[in-house]
Protein backbone atom coordinates (compact mmCIF):
# COMPACT_ATOMS: atom_id res chain seq x y z
CA UNK A 1 0.00 0.00 0.00
CA UNK A 2 1.55 3.45 -0.82
CA UNK A 3 2.78 6.03 2.00
CA UNK A 4 0.88 8.50 1.05
CA UNK A 5 -2.53 7.45 0.15
CA UNK A 6 -2.43 5.43 3.36
CA UNK A 7 -5.16 7.47 5.23
CA UNK A 8 -4.19 6.81 9.21
CA UNK A 9 -0.87 7.41 8.41
CA UNK A 10 -1.34 10.73 6.91
CA UNK A 11 -3.86 11.85 9.25
CA UNK A 12 -0.74 10.53 11.69
CA UNK A 13 1.61 12.91 10.09
CA UNK A 14 -0.91 15.57 10.09
CA UNK A 15 -1.01 15.13 13.66
CA UNK A 16 2.95 15.03 14.39
CA UNK A 17 3.37 18.35 12.00
CA UNK A 18 0.71 20.29 14.47
CA UNK A 19 2.01 19.03 17.22
CA UNK A 20 6.00 20.20 16.56
CA UNK A 21 4.21 23.23 15.08
CA UNK A 22 2.51 24.09 18.53
CA UNK A 23 5.89 23.04 20.74
CA UNK A 24 7.75 25.00 18.31
CA UNK A 25 5.62 28.10 18.96
CA UNK A 26 4.90 27.99 23.14
CA UNK A 27 8.05 26.82 23.71
CA UNK A 28 9.49 30.10 22.19
CA UNK A 29 7.36 32.36 23.53
CA UNK A 30 8.48 34.63 26.45
CA UNK A 31 5.51 36.01 28.25
CA UNK A 32 5.09 39.47 28.88
CA UNK A 33 5.60 39.42 32.54
CA UNK A 34 8.94 37.87 32.20
CA UNK A 35 10.42 40.60 30.49
CA UNK A 36 8.60 43.81 31.76
CA UNK A 37 10.21 45.29 34.37
CA UNK A 38 8.28 47.60 37.68
CA UNK A 39 5.16 45.61 37.09
CA UNK A 40 2.11 46.69 39.30
CA UNK A 41 1.86 43.84 41.62
CA UNK A 42 0.08 43.35 44.75
CA UNK A 43 2.58 43.82 47.71
CA UNK A 44 0.58 41.86 50.17
CA UNK A 45 2.21 39.07 48.25
CA UNK A 46 5.98 39.69 48.23
CA UNK A 47 5.79 41.35 51.76
CA UNK A 48 8.63 43.44 51.10
CA UNK A 49 9.55 45.91 53.84
CA UNK A 50 13.00 48.66 53.40
CA UNK A 51 14.09 48.34 57.16
CA UNK A 52 17.28 50.46 55.77
CA UNK A 53 15.25 53.31 54.66
CA UNK A 54 15.95 55.65 57.55
CA UNK A 55 19.87 55.41 57.05
CA UNK A 56 21.97 57.52 55.38
CA UNK A 57 24.78 54.81 53.77
CA UNK A 58 23.47 51.23 52.58
CA UNK A 59 27.17 50.36 53.49
CA UNK A 60 25.95 51.10 57.56
CA UNK A 61 24.51 47.53 57.03
CA UNK A 62 27.83 45.69 55.42
CA UNK A 63 29.62 44.11 58.19
CA UNK A 64 33.48 44.10 57.51
CA UNK A 65 34.42 40.72 56.37
CA UNK A 66 38.00 39.01 55.92
CA UNK A 67 39.95 39.48 53.05
CA UNK A 68 38.45 42.64 52.63
CA UNK A 69 40.56 45.72 52.08
CA UNK A 70 40.25 49.24 53.53
CA UNK A 71 41.76 52.51 52.48
CA UNK A 72 43.24 54.57 55.23
CA UNK A 73 44.73 57.86 56.17
CA UNK A 74 45.53 59.47 59.06
CA UNK A 75 46.49 63.36 58.61
CA UNK A 76 48.03 65.64 60.79
CA UNK A 77 49.12 69.40 61.13
CA UNK A 78 52.61 68.11 60.67
CA UNK A 79 53.57 65.66 57.38
CA UNK A 80 56.11 63.79 59.46
CA UNK A 81 53.90 62.75 61.87
CA UNK A 82 51.49 62.09 58.92
CA UNK A 83 53.76 60.02 57.35
CA UNK A 84 54.78 57.89 60.53
CA UNK A 85 51.21 56.78 60.90
CA UNK A 86 51.20 56.12 56.94
CA UNK A 87 54.08 54.35 56.73
CA UNK A 88 54.28 50.62 54.96
CA UNK A 89 54.67 47.38 57.26
CA UNK A 90 56.33 45.23 55.64
CA UNK A 91 55.83 42.29 58.38
CA UNK A 92 52.38 41.69 57.73
CA UNK A 93 52.60 41.19 54.36
CA UNK A 94 48.85 42.72 54.02
CA UNK A 95 49.43 46.67 53.95
CA UNK A 96 49.91 48.04 50.38
CA UNK A 97 50.80 52.05 49.69
CA UNK A 98 48.78 53.88 46.74
CA UNK A 99 49.33 57.41 46.31
CA UNK A 100 48.48 59.04 49.39
CA UNK A 101 45.80 56.34 50.41
CA UNK A 102 47.10 52.83 51.91
CA UNK A 103 45.22 49.69 51.77
CA UNK A 104 44.85 47.66 54.52
CA UNK A 105 43.51 43.76 54.47
CA UNK A 106 41.35 42.29 57.15
CA UNK A 107 42.87 39.05 57.91
CA UNK A 108 41.21 35.70 59.11
CA UNK A 109 41.15 36.71 62.74
CA UNK A 110 39.39 40.13 61.65
CA UNK A 111 42.29 42.11 62.38
CA UNK A 112 44.80 44.89 60.78
CA UNK A 113 48.42 45.50 60.99
CA UNK A 114 47.91 49.02 61.20
CA UNK A 115 51.61 51.46 61.91
CA UNK A 116 52.85 51.79 65.10
CA UNK A 117 49.76 51.27 66.97
CA UNK A 118 49.66 47.35 65.94
CA UNK A 119 46.53 44.86 65.56
CA UNK A 120 43.33 46.55 65.21
CA UNK A 121 40.24 44.02 65.45
CA UNK A 122 36.98 44.67 62.92
CA UNK A 123 35.15 42.27 63.99
CA UNK A 124 31.44 42.77 63.82
CA UNK A 125 31.95 46.38 62.43
CA UNK A 126 30.50 48.17 59.52
CA UNK A 127 32.32 50.62 57.91
CA UNK A 128 31.56 53.64 60.57
CA UNK A 129 32.20 51.54 63.44
CA UNK A 130 35.11 50.09 61.90
CA UNK A 131 36.49 54.19 61.63
CA UNK A 132 35.80 54.32 65.67
CA UNK A 133 37.92 51.78 66.26
CA UNK A 134 40.70 53.59 64.14
CA UNK A 135 39.95 56.62 66.28
CA UNK A 136 39.67 54.62 69.62
CA UNK A 137 43.13 53.03 68.60
CA UNK A 138 44.98 56.65 67.81
CA UNK A 139 43.59 58.40 71.03
CA UNK A 140 46.98 57.72 73.10
CA UNK A 141 48.87 59.09 70.38
CA UNK A 142 46.86 61.91 68.16
CA UNK A 143 44.75 64.69 69.47
CA UNK A 144 44.35 66.69 66.21
CA UNK A 145 44.23 64.88 62.99
CA UNK A 146 41.75 64.04 59.97
CA UNK A 147 41.09 60.32 59.58
CA UNK A 148 40.24 58.44 56.28
CA UNK A 149 38.39 55.28 56.12
CA UNK A 150 36.56 54.12 53.28
CA UNK A 151 35.87 50.11 52.00
CA UNK A 152 37.80 49.62 48.84
CA UNK A 153 36.61 46.37 47.75
CA UNK A 154 33.22 47.43 46.42
CA UNK A 155 32.72 44.00 44.15
CA UNK A 156 29.82 41.90 43.22
CA UNK A 157 29.38 39.04 41.50
CA UNK A 158 26.83 38.43 38.39
CA UNK A 159 26.41 34.76 37.44
CA UNK A 160 23.92 32.86 34.96
CA UNK A 161 21.76 34.35 32.11
CA UNK A 162 24.01 38.16 32.32
CA UNK A 163 25.29 38.96 29.07
CA UNK A 164 28.35 40.01 30.99
CA UNK A 165 29.51 37.16 34.16
CA UNK A 166 31.83 37.58 36.56
CA UNK A 167 33.21 39.69 39.45
CA UNK A 168 32.13 43.09 38.85
CA UNK A 169 33.64 46.63 40.41
CA UNK A 170 30.69 48.93 42.00
CA UNK A 171 31.49 52.57 40.89
CA UNK A 172 29.97 53.87 44.20
CA UNK A 173 29.06 52.84 47.57
CA UNK A 174 25.78 51.96 47.22
CA UNK A 175 24.20 50.80 43.97
CA UNK A 176 20.36 49.62 43.02
CA UNK A 177 19.55 45.96 41.99
CA UNK A 178 18.66 47.48 38.46
CA UNK A 179 22.24 48.87 38.29
CA UNK A 180 24.06 46.01 39.21
CA UNK A 181 22.12 44.33 36.15
CA UNK A 182 22.82 47.24 34.00
CA UNK A 183 26.77 46.62 34.91
CA UNK A 184 26.24 42.99 34.08
CA UNK A 185 25.31 43.81 30.79
CA UNK A 186 21.71 42.86 31.50
CA UNK A 187 19.68 40.08 31.67
CA UNK A 188 19.39 37.36 28.20
CA UNK A 189 15.81 37.30 26.98
CA UNK A 190 16.16 33.75 28.28
CA UNK A 191 16.72 34.92 31.94
CA UNK A 192 14.37 34.18 34.58
CA UNK A 193 13.83 38.27 36.26
CA UNK A 194 11.39 37.07 38.60
CA UNK A 195 13.22 34.41 40.16
CA UNK A 196 16.61 35.69 40.73
CA UNK A 197 18.80 34.77 43.64
CA UNK A 198 20.63 36.71 45.69
CA UNK A 199 23.30 35.00 48.10
CA UNK A 200 24.20 37.82 50.59
CA UNK A 201 27.39 37.72 53.46
CA UNK A 202 25.51 38.01 56.70
CA UNK A 203 27.65 37.94 60.17
CA UNK A 204 25.84 34.89 60.65
CA UNK A 205 26.65 33.14 57.49
CA UNK A 206 25.45 33.41 54.31
CA UNK A 207 21.63 33.67 52.98
CA UNK A 208 19.69 33.16 49.81
CA UNK A 209 16.77 35.40 48.51
CA UNK A 210 14.87 34.92 46.14
CA UNK A 211 13.97 38.70 44.44
CA UNK A 212 11.61 39.59 41.44
CA UNK A 213 12.77 42.42 39.54
CA UNK A 214 9.91 42.77 38.09
CA UNK A 215 7.88 43.74 40.39
CA UNK A 216 7.73 47.60 41.40
CA UNK A 217 7.70 46.83 44.75
CA UNK A 218 11.03 45.74 45.01
CA UNK A 219 12.18 49.07 45.38
CA UNK A 220 10.39 49.02 48.96
CA UNK A 221 12.81 46.46 49.66
CA UNK A 222 15.92 45.65 51.46
CA UNK A 223 16.75 43.68 48.56
CA UNK A 224 16.84 46.96 46.18
CA UNK A 225 20.13 47.84 47.02
CA UNK A 226 23.35 45.80 46.65
CA UNK A 227 25.62 44.73 49.33
CA UNK A 228 29.38 44.59 48.40
CA UNK A 229 29.79 40.44 47.84
CA UNK A 230 26.72 40.03 46.91
CA UNK A 231 26.12 37.55 44.43
CA UNK A 232 23.25 37.47 41.75
CA UNK A 233 22.60 34.57 39.73
CA UNK A 234 19.71 34.10 37.31
CA UNK A 235 18.39 30.83 36.06
CA UNK A 236 17.37 30.34 32.31
CA UNK A 237 14.16 29.57 30.93
CA UNK A 238 12.83 25.56 29.93
CA UNK A 239 13.40 27.43 26.24
CA UNK A 240 16.79 27.42 26.38
CA UNK A 241 17.52 23.94 27.27
CA UNK A 242 15.16 23.20 24.66
CA UNK A 243 18.26 24.47 22.71
CA UNK A 244 16.13 27.56 20.98
CA UNK A 245 18.41 30.36 20.64
CA UNK A 246 17.55 33.89 20.93
CA UNK A 247 17.31 34.64 17.20
CA UNK A 248 14.30 32.62 17.26
CA UNK A 249 11.53 34.54 16.16
CA UNK A 250 8.32 34.46 14.21
CA UNK A 251 10.08 34.22 10.69
CA UNK A 252 11.40 30.53 11.71
CA UNK A 253 7.65 29.73 12.74
CA UNK A 254 6.15 30.86 9.77
CA UNK A 255 9.26 28.94 7.87
CA UNK A 256 8.26 25.59 9.23
CA UNK A 257 4.58 26.34 8.40
CA UNK A 258 5.11 27.20 4.79
CA UNK A 259 7.32 23.49 4.71
CA UNK A 260 4.63 21.96 5.98
CA UNK A 261 1.65 23.54 3.32
CA UNK A 262 4.35 22.52 1.05
CA UNK A 263 4.25 18.98 2.28
CA UNK A 264 0.47 18.79 2.84
CA UNK A 265 -0.03 19.98 -1.00
CA UNK A 266 2.59 17.24 -1.82
CA UNK A 267 0.91 14.58 -0.62
CA UNK A 268 -2.66 15.49 -1.91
Amino acid sequence: MNFFTNKPNLNYFRFLSFFTLFVLIFSSCIPQKEIVLLQDKSIKDKKYVNPYAPLDNITDNYYLQPNDYLFINVSTPDPKISEFFNQSRTSGGNNQRNENFFFYQIDDSMNIDFPYVGLINMKGCNVKMGKERIKNALKPFLKEYNLTFKLASNTFTALGEFRKQGVIVMQKEQITIFEAVAMAGGVTPFGKKRRMQLVRQLPSGPVTYNIDITDKNIVNSEYYYIYPNDLIYVRAMKAKQLGIGESFSLGIITTFLALYLTLQTIIK
